[in-house]
């Protein structure tokens, strides 16, 4: 600044510009520039310029800024992408970038950025690679929360591995098998029977016990559906469910309705709202319904008969969850208690215990020595 205002001044008093333009190091061009802004600006015409433009055609109107906000405040868990698919839809014009609409957020603290996270690569897993509709159901109990009459609600939900259209969000005092059935039914009843339900290793959809069954789980099985379950402290493998249950959490408990049933009515406005209004970004910004076909194995009208012709016989388990082989009794799981297995005697004297497509284990005339195979069903 100080060698600029000595310049103007050098040449105020009657100096050659061509000398001082040598001696200062500077362009022609530079010095007409300071002269033509001392003249009109004083010493204030030397110092530095904004370089923003003065027009800015592009800029996002205020108009347009106040549609956004208000669609977000409408739905507050939606970013960017999806608030731009739905406004260009309803609009019928294009609306600016998707960080363009992040940054207006921003500014009005609609949104924090998230931190950037280390990527790591997945380990490739046993669980199917579904690409189409019904090959992969997910089902999990969502995690608890108490409601405002200080009751607990457990949602169970099932969802389209490929089209992640939600199934079912059923609001349940406690975690049931029984309950979690009759959930099942009605679902298999609208939507037809998929090829593989996955699901955790925790009850009621799996057990300690042989295979891991349970009556839920034996039920999939009558019906012809394979079992698949994740690894322990694995949720990453069901990913896409589990992203849901983040917007279910954030959408319907944030806060909790006074009671169950009041709770269970923001349930099915949600799953109406996820299936029909919301743009997925991993389905191009479709919606699960756009995407989502019923089955076409539909639920038979009484459970099939389970049929062993490679096996010697089918024998009832009990209550207690025991067959009888001969003259002796093996204890099999209390889940198939009232359920048919077949057994089939292996050339060394053992027996091969198998319920509908899955092999149990093999009887020794001790105890029921369970499959390898069938300890991990993803096999």
């Amino acid at each position: 600044m100080d060698l600029r205002l000595e310049l103007m001044q050098r040449l105020a008093a009657g100096e050659k510009a061509a000398d001082l333009r040598r001696e200062y190091g500077v362009s022609k061009k530079t010095v007409n520039k300071f002269r033509e802004r001392f003249k009109r600006l004083g010493v204030a015409g030397l110092e530095d310029q904004s370089r923003a433009p003065h027009v800015i055609p592009h800029k996002t109107s205020p108009e347009v800024a106040q549609l956004v906000i208000q669609e977000r405040r409408k739905h507050p868990t939606w970013g960017p992408k999806k608030l731009k698919e739905i406004l260009e839809t309803r609009l019928g014009s294009p609306l600016p970038s998707a960080s363009t609409i992040g940054n207006i957020l921003e500014r009005e603290g609609l949104i924090t950025r998230r931190k950037v996270r280390a990527q790591h690569s997945p380990e490739p897993g046993e669980l199917a690679r579904a690409s189409s509709p019904n090959e992969v159901w997910c089902i999990d109990y969502k995690g608890q929360f108490r409601l405002g009459d200080r009751s607990y609600c457990y949602p169970l939900t099932m969802t389209d591995y490929v089209s992640r259209f939600i199934l079912a969000c059923e609001g349940m005092p406690a975690i049931s098998d029984e309950e979690a059935r009759e959930v099942c039914m009605e679902v298999f009843s609208s939507y037809g029977l998929p090829s593989a339900i996955r699901s955790d290793n925790g009850a009621p959809f799996a057990s300690t016990g042989l295979a891991g069954l349970t009556k839920l789980s034996a039920l999939w099985l009558r019906l012809g559906i394979r079992l698949e379950r994740i690894r322990p402290a694995h949720p990453e493998e069901n990913g896409r469910h589990e992203r849901m249950h983040l917007t279910l959490k954030m959408e319907t408990a944030r806060p909790p309705r006074s009671n169950l049933l009041q709770q269970q009515e923001r349930f099915d406005e949600f799953v109406d709202e996820f299936n029909h209004q919301r743009p997925h970004e991993g389905l191009a910004m479709k919606r699960p319904a756009d995407v989502y076909v019923p089955s076409g194995r539909p639920l038979p009208s009484q459970l099939p008969s389970l049929d062993y012709p490679g096996h010697d016989d089918a024998v009832l388990v009990n209550r207690t969850g025991r067959i009888r082989i001969g003259n002796q009794v093996c204890y099999v799981t209390a889940a198939l208690a009232g359920e048919y297995v077949g057994i089939r005697e292996e050339l060394d004297g053992s027996w091969l215990v198998t319920f509908a497509s899955v092999d149990l284990g093999h009887f020794n005339g001790d105890h029921l020595i369970p499959d390898v195979m069938q300890r991990n069903p993803n096999n």
